[in-house]
C-alpha cells in the first residue's frame, strides 16, 4: 500500500495555498481523479485544483519539501492511465494537481502561434484560433472529449492529421527536480518574462509581455518535418510512435516527469477548399497501393486518411449513436459535461448492489435505441458491399488530384468510392470518431458474457504491406470479436481485442505483441506507455534524466515507483 498519510499540518499548507474549496481529501469526491479515463486507479492523499500558475509552484514547493510525489493531471482523457496512480504500492504519498482551471489560450504572432497554459483544450484553441481562419494540431479525437493542450504534447499524442504529425514542442515553461532534490523553473519559451519564479509565471498568466519579448525562436512548435518521414514509404520504421527518440524533448513526450505550465505551439490556416472522399474495397491490397500512390505521387498531402473495417463500422453505429447525435446535434463542447454526469451516475449507482455496473453506459445505450438511423444511405450502402472503408480528406490542389486518382484506379481495381457532401463528409468523420467509446460501451453491455478487453495501438513499418492483421489460429480462437480502425497514411492502427470468457488476458496480449515485434512494429504508437505499457530503454532513459529523483509520475512505463528508481 501508498506510504503513511501526510500529516494534518501538510494537508493545512496546501489548503493555506489554493484555498480549502480548492483541496480536495474526500475519498469518493477524489475518485474522479484518482481512476483513469479508461484504465488505471490508485490512491492519494489530496487532490488539488489551483487557479494560477504561481499556486501550482507554491504546492510543487511544499510537495518537496514534504517529500510527496506529485501527478499533474489535466482532463484524464488518456487511454492508458498515465495522469492517475496505479495502485497503492507507491513508497511516498501522492498528491494529484489538477491543472483544469488554467485554461488560458494566448495568441501571439498574429496567431500564427499560441501559447497554452496547462489546462487549456484543444476544442478551446478551435474555438479561439476559428475567427482568425486558422485551426490548431489536432481536430478529431481527444479534442472531442475534452483533452488538453498540455496533456497532449507531454505524451506526443495524436497525428490524424497527415500533415502534421505527433503533437510537438521545443518551446516550454515547467518546473524539474535536480539531482540533489531540488526544484526549479526553467523558461525555454523565449519569451521574456523575468526573472523569478513569480516574475515569470505572473506575467505569463497575466500577459505581461509584448511582442518585442518573444523571440523569433529556431526552436520547432510543431513537427515540421513529419511530411518527409510519413511519404518515406519504403523505409523500414514505422513514421510515427511514442518511443521515438527524435521527438522527445523537455516537456515533449515528458509522460508527467515535469511539470509543465506552458506550451508554445504553432497553428495552421484553414484551407479554402475540401473535400471527404469515401472509398470502399473488400481487398486490403487495394488500400495498400492507394496508400503508396498518394504519397508518393500526389503534389498534396492528404488532411487525413481514417480506416474503418466493417465490423467496427458496425459496432460504432450501434454502440457510438449517442455520442454521434450529443456531438452532431450540441456540439463537442458538451461531451466532457457528458462524460461528467456518466462518472457522478456510475458513483451513485454503485452505492447500491442491486443495480447492474456501468449504469450510465446502459442507460445512454437504452435511450440512443430511440433514435432513428443516423448514417447516410450512400454509406450504408458501403457498408453492405465492402468490408474496408476508408474516409480520405483532401484540401487545396489536393482534391482535384484525388479524383483524378480515384476515377482512374477503380477503373481497373476492385472497390469503388463517391465524393461526400459536406453533412455526409461530417457524418464519415465523426462515425468514425465514435468508434473508440463505441467498442467500450459494447463491452460494458456484453460484460457478463465475455472475457477481457484490450485496446492496442501499434505503429506498422512504413514499408509493411501486410497492414491488415492475420492472427494465428490458436490467439484467433481466444478472441470472441475484433475491432479495427486507424490512420492508415501513417500506418497507425488501432487493434482492440474482446476477450473469451475465461481467456488469460496478460497472457494473449503478450502473444498478440510478440507477433508486433516479429514485424519491427512500435507501440505504442500515439496513447504512450502510461501503466499499461512497459517503455522502452530510449523513454526510461528520458524519464531518468527529466526526474533523477522519481518524484514526479513515478512508475509511468512500469518503471519503478520508488524514490531515486530504487
Amino acid at each position: 500500500m501508498s506510504a503513511q498519510p501526510a500529516s494534518h499540518d501538510f494537508i493545512d499548507a496546501l489548503r493555506a495555498i489554493v484555498g480549502p474549496s480548492q483541496t480536495i481529501t474526500d475519498e469518493s469526491k477524489m475518485q474522479p481523479y484518482c481512476k483513469g479515463f479508461r484504465f488505471g486507479s490508485g490512491e492519494a492523499i489530496a487532490v488539488l485544483k489551483p487557479k494560477t500558475l504561481l499556486q501550482i509552484w507554491h504546492s510543487l514547493e511544499a510537495c518537496v519539501d514534504a517529500g510527496v510525489i506529485v501527478i499533474m493531471q489535466a482532463a484524464n482523457t488518456g487511454l492508458t492511465g498515465g495522469s492517475t496512480p496505479d495502485g497503492n504500492d507507491y513508497d511516498r504519498p501522492i498528491v494529484i494537481i489538477n491543472t483544469m482551471l488554467i485554461s488560458e489560450i494566448q495568441i501571439i504572432d498574429d496567431a500564427k502561434q499560441i501559447i497554452g497554459l496547462p489546462g487549456s483544450t484543444l476544442f478551446g484553441l478551435e474555438d479561439t484560433l476559428a475567427p482568425y481562419g486558422r485551426e490548431p494540431h489536432s481536430v478529431i479525437g481527444s479534442s472531442c472529449i475534452g483533452a488538453s493542450i498540455v496533456g497532449g504534447i507531454c505524451n506526443n499524442s495524436g497525428g490524424a492529421l497527415v500533415q502534421r504529425g505527433p503533437a510537438y514542442t521545443e518551446l516550454s515553461l515547467y518546473a524539474q527536480i535536480n539531482d540533489d532534490g531540488q526544484l526549479s523553473l526553467v523558461n525555454n519559451l523565449d519569451i521574456e518574462l523575468g526573472n523569478t519564479p513569480e516574475e515569470i509565471l505572473t506575467n505569463l498568466q497575466e500577459k505581461r509581455y509584448t511582442p518585442e519579448d518573444i523571440q523569433r525562436s529556431e526552436k520547432r512548435a510543431s513537427d515540421n518535418e513529419y511530411h518527409a518521414r510519413v511519404r518515406d514509404i519504403d523505409a523500414d520504421t514505422p513514421a510515427r510512435f511514442n518511443n521515438d527518440g527524435r521527438r522527445l524533448h523537455e516537456s515533449s513526450g515528458c509522460a508527467g516527469k515535469l511539470a509543465v505550465f506552458a506550451v508554445r505551439l504553432d497553428t495552421y490556416p484553414i484551407p479554402d477548399k475540401q473535400q471527404v472522399f469515401y472509398v470502399g474495397s473488400n481487398d486490403a491490397k487495394v488500400f495498400t497501393q492507394i496508400r503508396r500512390d498518394v504519397l508518393s505521387t500526389f503534389k498534396s498531402l492528404p488532411v487525413s486518411g481514417e480506416y474503418l473495417h466493417r465490423d467496427c463500422y458496425d459496432v460504432s453505429k450501434k454502440y457510438g449513436k449517442d455520442t454521434f447525435v450529443v456531438i452532431e446535434k450540441l456540439g463537442s463542447k458538451y461531451i466532457p459535461k457528458l462524460f461528467g454526469l456518466k462518472r457522478v451516475v456510475d458513483r451513485i449507482a454503485g452505492n447500491f448492489s442491486f443495480l447492474p455496473s456501468k449504469m450510465a453506459d446502459r442507460i445512454m445505450q437504452w435511450s440512443s435505441y430511440l433514435w432513428p438511423n443516423h448514417l447516410p444511405a450512400r454509406m450504408e450502402n458501403f457498408r453492405d458491399k465492402y468490408a474496408h472503408h476508408w474516409i480520405l480528406e483532401m484540401s487545396g490542389h489536393g482534391v482535384d488530384e484525388a479524383k483524378e486518382y480515384l476515377e482512374n484506379f477503380f477503373k481497373n481495381n476492385e472497390g469503388d468510392y463517391f465524393e461526400c457532401t459536406k453533412q455526409e463528409g461530417d457524418k464519415a468523420i465523426l462515425h468514425r470518431f465514435a468508434a473508440g467509446g463505441a467498442i467500450g460501451r459494447y463491452h460494458a453491455m456484453r460484460g457478463d458474457e465475455v472475457g477481457g478487453m484490450m485496446t492496442i495501438d501499434v505503429a506498422l513499418r512504413r514499408n509493411d504491406a501486410d497492414w491488415f492483421e492475420t492472427l494465428p489460429a490458436d490467439i484467433e480462437s481466444q478472441i470472441e470479436d475484433k475491432f479495427y480502425y486507424g490512420h492508415l497514411f501513417c500506418h497507425v492502427m488501432h487493434q482492440n481485442y474482446v476477450l473469451k470468457k475465461g481467456t488469460d488476458g496478460k497472457a494473449l496480449k503478450q502473444r498478440i505483441l510478440d507477433t508486433f515485434d516479429a514485424r519491427s512494429a512500435e507501440y505504442p504508437a500515439e496513447h504512450n506507455v502510461g501503466h499499461e505499457y512497459a517503455a522502452k530503454e530510449t523513454l526510461q532513459n528520458f524519464y531518468k534524466k527529466l526526474d533523477p529523483t522519481n518524484a514526479f509520475n513515478p512508475g509511468i512505463g512500469r518503471t519503478s515507483k520508488n524514490k531515486n528508481w530504487k
